[in-house]
Parts: C-alpha cells; sequence; structure tokens
C-alpha cells in the first residue's frame, strides 16, 4: 500500500497500516471459504449424494456448531490476554488454526461431506476467535478520534484483499486448464490451499508492526493468569450492569449480526438449491466485494454527518428489506440485484458496530469486553444457520426461513434507538480511570 493512498484512507502510521491489513489476509476465508467456492463444492461435491435441501441443512447445522465451540471459550481466553498482554498470542494461534484447515479441504473428495464440515467447523473456530483479538487492538492502535476511520478503511481492505483472491480462484475454476490444472476440482481444493497460504502470508505485517497490549493485572491481583482471569471475568460479569449501554449494545448486536452472518453463510446454498448456477453464485460475491469497498467508505463518511448509531440503523433497515425481496427470489438477476444491495450496506455495518461498541467499553479491557461482544454474537449466529437448517430440513426448501430474519434486523433497530452513546462513553471513560489509579 502506497503512504499517499493510506494516508488518504486514515492509516497514516505504520501500526495502523500493519493493523489494518489483517483485514485483506482473514477476508480470504470469507470470502472464498465461507460465502462462495466451500458452499458451492460442499453441495456439488462432498455432500453430492444427499437431498439439496438436506446439504443446505447440514451446512447450517456445522456453521452453528463452531459459533456454539467459540462462545463458550471466548470470554475465557479474552480475559487472559487482558492480564498478560497476550493478544497477538492469541491472534496467531487462531489464525494458523484456520490457515491449516483451510488447506486440509485439499483432501476433501466426492461423498467427504463429514471431512468438509469438521475442516469448515475447526476453520471457523480459527477465523472467529483471531476476530475476537484483532477487534480487541483496535482501542490500542487507534486514537479515540481515529476509530472510525481506521475500522471502516480495515473493512474497505479487507473487501480488497477477499475479493482479488476470489477472483483469481474463481478464473481457476472455470478455465483450470489456462492455470495448469486438470479439472475444475483440482482447482477449487487449490483454492482452499490459496486460502491458508494468503491468510499466513499477510498476517505477517500485524505481528512485525503493531505493538503488544500491556498486560493489566492490578495491585493486589496474585496467582496464576488464568486464575486471575477467571476471577476478573466473573466480575466483570457481575459488573456489567454499570455499562447499561453496553449490555443494550449487545441485545441489538445479538439479533442483528445473526440476521448478517445468516445471509453470509447461507446465501450461496440457497441459491444452489433453487438452481442458480455456480458462475452467477460467485460472480455476484465476488460483485459484493469490489462494490463493497465505495459503500464501506461511504458509510464511514456518512456516518460522521449522520452519526454512528443513525448510520448503522439505516444498513439494518436495508437487511431486512433484503430478507423480503430474497423470499421471492427465482431467477439469477435475483440474485444479483440482492448481491447489490448487501454491498451497499455489509463493510458499513461492520465496521460501524466495531467502532460503536470500541467507544463505550473501558480501553485497557478491551478484549474482554471484544470477548463478550463475541460471545453475543456466537450464540446468536448458532440460531440463524440452525434456523435455517431445521426449516429447510423439515419443509423441505430454505425459502420461509428468509422471513424470520425480518425480526433480528427490527429488535437490533429498536435496541439502537434506545441506545446512549454519550452517556455509555462517559462510563467507559469513568471506569478506565478507576482502573488505571488502581495499578
Amino acid at each position: 500500500m502506497s503512504r499517499s493512498l493510506s494516508n488518504r484512507l486514515g492509516l497514516d502510521r505504520p501500526e495502523l497500516r500493519a493493523w489494518a491489513m489483517y483485514d485483506w489476509a482473514n477476508s480470504s476465508f470469507a470470502t472464498t471459504i465461507m460465502a462462495a467456492m466451500l458452499p458451492i463444492y460442499f453441495s456439488n461435491v462432498a455432500a453430492a449424494d444427499l437431498p439439496p435441501h438436506i446439504r443446505t441443512a447440514y451446512w447450517g447445522y456445522t456453521s452453528g456448531i463452531a459459533l456454539a465451540l467459540m462462545a463458550v471459550f471466548a470470554p475465557l481466553m479474552g480475559a487472559i490476554a487482558d492480564v498478560t498482554g497476550g493478544q497477538k498470542k492469541f491472534l496467531a494461534f487462531f489464525t494458523v488454526l484456520g490457515s491449516l484447515s483451510s488447506m486440509g479441504l485439499w483432501f476433501v473428495h466426492r461423498g467427504d461431506w463429514v471431512l468438509a464440515s469438521a475442516l469448515f467447523l475447526v476453520g471457523n473456530i480459527g477465523f472467529a476467535g483471531a476476530l475476537v483479538f484483532y477487534d480487541a487492538m483496535l482501542p490500542s492502535v487507534a486514537r479515540p478520534d481515529e476509530i472510525d476511520r481506521v475500522s471502516t478503511a480495515g473493512y474497505a481492505i479487507g473487501y480488497v484483499g477477499g475479493g482479488v483472491l476470489l477472483a483469481l480462484n474463481l478464473a481457476w475454476t472455470l478455465k483450470p486448464e489456462l492455470f495448469g490444472f486438470p479439472d475444475k476440482g483440482v482447482a477449487a481444493r487449490a483454492s482452499f490451499v490459496s486460502v491458508g497460504v494468503w491468510w499466513l502470508v499477510f498476517s505477517i505485517p500485524i505481528w512485525r508492526k503493531v505493538p503488544g497490549v500491556p498486560g493489566s493485572r492490578e495491585a493486589g491481583e496474585t496467582g496464576h493468569p488464568v486464575q486471575v482471569a477467571a476471577r476478573r471475568l466473573a466480575a466483570t460479569a457481575r459488573e456489567v450492569t454499570r455499562y447499561k449501554q453496553v449490555v443494550i449494545f449487545l441485545i441489538g448486536f445479538w439479533f442483528y449480526t445473526d440476521g448478517i452472518g445468516t445471509i453470509i453463510k447461507m446465501a450461496t446454498m440457497f441459491g444452489a438449491e433453487i438452481g442458480i448456477g455456480e458462475t452467477h453464485l460467485i460472480g455476484a460475491l465476488l460483485l459484493v466485494q469490489f462494490l463493497g469497498i465505495p459503500a464501506t467508505f461511504a458509510f464511514g463518511a456518512f456516518a460522521e454527518r449522520l452519526g454512528t448509531k443513525a448510520a448503522l440503523m439505516v444498513t439494518l433497515a436495508v437487511y431486512a428489506g433484503i430478507c423480503v425481496l430474497g423470499y421471492f427470489m427465482t431467477a439469477a438477476w435475483h440474485f444479483w440485484a440482492l448481491a447489490v444491495l448487501v454491498a451497499s450496506v455489509q463493510g458499513g455495518s461492520q465496521a460501524l458496530s466495531r467502532s460503536l461498541y470500541a467507544v463505550i467499553v473501558p480501553k485497557s479491557r478491551a478484549a474482554e469486553f471484544f470477548s463478550f461482544n463475541s460471545v453475543f454474537s456466537k450464540f446468536a449466529g448458532i440460531l440463524g444457520p440452525f434456523l435455517f437448517g431445521w426449516v429447510a430440513e423439515t419443509t423441505g426448501s430454505s425459502r420461509s426461513s428468509i422471513l424470520f430474519l425480518i425480526s433480528f434486523f427490527a429488535i437490533g433497530m429498536v435496541c439502537l434507538a434506545l441506545l446512549n452513546v454519550e452517556e455509555g462513553r462517559r462510563v467507559a471513560e469513568e471506569a478506565e480511570r478507576q482502573l488505571q489509579s488502581r495499578k
């Protein structure tokens, strides 16, 4: 990234550029494996011997199980990272776990849906686990007045990184012979390997350039870091009522992030189920990646003028409309049209959620609070995919389950309407001063 471009993005310091580059790195998993290539490969190859609606159901169940496992372990890991200053170590562990799982998909062939599900499950754990600690580093890397801009820039860069690799992967599968692959299946499996390599290589800057966050062990805290973390986590859970605005945000986030995540995870499987061709499915998702870049920046600017909360509510209203239109989807052009709508709000909703949460939690316990944020999103993420799977399995079609997602966005908007950001910021700053005085 050139210095002039990075300055225009608001990434004018080496640590900001290195932090944002991790979005470029891990977005390869979100695009090629989570959203585009693997769902189609799972449906057409790994689970080809199963009925179409059962393939969708099993894919939903796998996603839900992965999120449930992370929801159980994320809080303690976040607290341990805060005590020891180990965010970078945990980030490295989960990055390697996700990368190796992605490479392991090379060994998935026809009928190997159990192996594909297991590797996707472990890869999801790596992806979600790494994000806990990556997001938690944001308040320490960026100043308060930079958080919105840096968070938005990270997501935009992620769109580029995920889109570039997905475009290459799509070219491999459409014209495998031009790239030396014997057939489309080998090209698809090579795409999964490329995700692992891409993820690892482009994670190097964050490990080299971003300073570690100092441990926050307080005066009088004794014992093994796991014991200290467990006690602190219990105390944080008891004290959460102090942070009324955090609770309101997390409840809303619980619902609307489930709706967003379910759309991302299940859109391609649903499109394949109703007969939309592979080229249209992947092509539309590739369009999302590149249209999402200007849209993400637009929402960053929109948030500066309208306010972060108001801009986030606009994205949720658009998502509710996407659910209504998705119920009536029957043709490939419908999928393309919905992809354009998703591209307009996906990056903005995620970036603004991250930056809004960052300003209402104490800075020195960011990993701990982001782990709670992760718990809410992971437990919420269980419901959507499982709902998709259950409806598909019981009714023989996934179409009706789309309408359930509307309620998730409606509840999220109500919670955001009740959120008082300034009060949340004031309480977080006061808590931070008290935490610092006890060290």
